[in-house]
């Protein structure tokens, strides 16, 4: 079921039985060869083909088309909410899901400058929400659900998703070929390795954290290696992504509400 298309005593009627699923994603820059519309067309047809799959369980909410994307607005084409208003975006509209009666949501990701501001909503709902309704609200991203896929399993051959690169660019291949300029599509310039930051795929995480503006990492944009990109490659990805992204929302939908357990210690 598609919110969009429903009325309000529809919604009323299901809103309790099913997960209601939000992709939040962004407008902004991706390298010379692929359309700002990126992160929002690839999570907006997942989301749509995960419904599509199980529409008696899901309720698909609009897609959220910015997102926090401040360290590419130097490169034009970005809209982008700052971090702390997102998380307040995220927050209010969470709770009208709330107050219609979704008592299970799910919040799917599809860029990574999402997932801060989206983490501090969740801590925030759960203080408000917790002693009233305690519902069960997630956030997931889409390339972390469905794991080695996106780590440089066959046949991909770079070691993971960056940005604008094999795995994004092969996506959207395969889903809007009309959107990607392939010729354009190069490896960019970017910082010297140093051994403990990773830039992108060039190092293992070590627990160090730099942050930088896009135009510091990339001379162009883009990341990773764009040119490596194919539609078959774009096919394998987009069903790894669905498979993945239902079986998780067919499992969160059986579990059980949260309560408060406090006095409640198992017997010795």
């Amino acid at each position: 079921m598609k919110l969009i298309e429903m009325t309000w005593p529809e919604v009323e009627e299901f809103a309790q039985t099913t997960v209601a699923l939000w992709p939040l994603a962004a407008t902004e820059q991706h390298g010379p060869h692929l359309s700002v519309s990126t992160d929002e067309a690839i999570l907006t047809r997942l989301c749509q083909r995960v419904e599509e799959k199980a529409p008696n369980d899901v309720v698909l909410c609009p897609t959220l088309p910015f997102g926090s994307s401040h360290h590419h607005l130097s490169f034009s084409g970005t809209m982008s909410l700052p971090a702390d208003i997102l998380t307040t975006v995220v927050v209010e509209l969470v709770k009208s899901l709330v107050s219609g009666g979704f008592r299970r949501i799910v919040l799917l990701n599809g860029h990574g400058g999402n997932i801060t501001p989206a983490r501090q909503a969740l801590s925030l709902l759960s203080h408000e929400l917790d002693a009233r309704v305690a519902p069960n609200i997630a956030l997931a991203t889409y390339w972390e659900l469905a794991g080695r896929a996106f780590c440089g399993e066959p046949p991909m051959e770079s070691p993971a998703l960056s940005h604008a690169c094999e795995y994004e660019t092969s996506l959207m291949l395969h889903l809007f070929p009309e959107r990607v300029h392939l010729e354009r599509a190069r490896r960019s310039k970017r910082p010297a390795r140093n051994g403990y930051i990773a830039w992108e795929d060039d190092e293992p995480y070590r627990g160090v954290t730099l942050f930088k503006k896009t135009e510091y990492l990339s001379s162009n944009g883009s990341s990773g290696e764009p040119q490596l990109a194919t539609p078959a490659k774009g096919e394998f990805l987009y069903q790894q992504a669905t498979d993945a992204v239902s079986q998780f929302v067919a499992q969160f939908k059986t579990w059980p509400l949260m309560n408060d357990l406090r006095g409640q210690d198992t017997p010795s």
